[in-house]
């Protein structure tokens, strides 16, 4: 027996069909893209203990991004000296990391436009009142980060006249230094003065000149569709006020007041 439905109940029961099979397709058109962060990098990127979820400037940078340039975050964390390396052989699309840009990163990885303008910093114990430059760390032990620009620096400027120790973690770094294991940590100036202000405050200070001007970029595997995007979304936040709502809420302060 053949059962005829009424036209307008068909008329909405095609309607229907159509609605989710276009919600359906929308969403299967938003890919999801493989996207890798250092675990540990404050105010940067950290994991907020109470929920399990990364959180930082960067992951707000990367998640308004991602919106604006049409992909899902799918994120791994890792220790950063593994960063560059996953996403030049592709196990990892893209990477947010505080991660300076340079010549020697650019020909195995392709990077976004500058987001953030950094550079390095040395940070002492507050009593340590003969450390004020990187000249001043000559024969004396440091702190630094394996596979960071900082690294590269003092090997450049200090080589075997300093004692030099590269961490895995920025923790066991400052761990050191209050420790007196090490007599000071050179490393990314944004994380140096997090420390010095938060879990270091009253313990160490912030000493010297801003060393080797740097900026940060996006890292992307070499060719990846989403460099052009990503440009597009960070001038777009730049332009309409939303990167410097992000920048304050991190930083206390407009990125254009630094």
């Amino acid at each position: 027996m053949k059962v005829v439905l009424p036209t307008s109940l068909t008329k909405t029961t095609l309607a229907l069909a159509l609605g989710l099979g276009s919600a359906t397709a929308a969403m299967a058109q938003t890919p999801s893209v493989n996207v890798v962060t250092d675990p540990s990098f404050v105010p940067f990127e950290m994991m907020d203990q109470e929920t399990g979820e990364m959180v930082g400037f960067d992951m707000d940078i990367i998640n308004e991004v991602a919106e604006r340039a049409g992909f899902e975050v799918n994120l791994t964390t890792m220790e950063f000296a593994g960063i560059i390396p996953a996403v030049q052989t592709g196990s990892q699309e893209i990477a947010i990391a505080g991660t300076t840009i340079t010549e020697e990163r650019a020909e195995i990885v392709d990077f976004s436009d500058p987001y953030y303008d950094s550079g390095l910093k040395i940070i002492v114990r507050a009593d340590n009142d003969d450390v004020e430059s990187i000249e001043d760390l000559a024969d004396l032990s440091i702190a630094t980060r394996i596979g960071s620009t900082s690294y590269d620096f003092l090997q450049q400027e200090l080589g075997e006249d300093a004692d030099i120790t590269p961490f895995p973690a920025m923790s066991d770094m400052y761990m050191a230094l209050l420790g007196r294991n090490v007599d000071a940590v050179f490393y990314d100036a944004p994380n140096v003065s997090y420390f010095a202000q938060t879990r270091g405050e009253g313990r160490t200070k912030v000493v010297g000149p801003l060393y080797e001007g740097q900026q940060y970029g996006i890292v992307f595997h070499k060719g990846s569709e989403w460099v052009e995007p990503t440009n597009e979304a960070l001038a777009a936040m730049k332009e309409d006020g939303t990167y410097d709502e992000i920048y304050t809420k991190w930083f206390g302060e407009s990125s254009s007041e630094e």
